[in-house]
């Protein structure tokens, strides 16, 4: 599992960059979501790296 935060806010981003904030279930500074490590999770991280914190967890 992963532990994703987001410590950056969105205004004036691309709106490709909003959806996968939206997809990933974040929408206020500090929101935390899990989601499952799978590729498809981890090209959107990619996407967004400079906006987000991730962390392993171990569940």
């Amino acid at each position: 599992m992963l532990n994703i935060v987001l410590i950056r806010s969105y205004i004036g981003l691309p709106d490709k960059q909003r959806k996968i904030l939206a997809a990933l279930g974040l929408k206020k500074i500090r929101d935390s979501v899990k989601h499952a490590d799978n590729k498809a999770v981890r090209g959107m991280i990619n996407k967004i790296s400079h906006l987000i914190a991730v962390e392993k967890t171990a569940e």
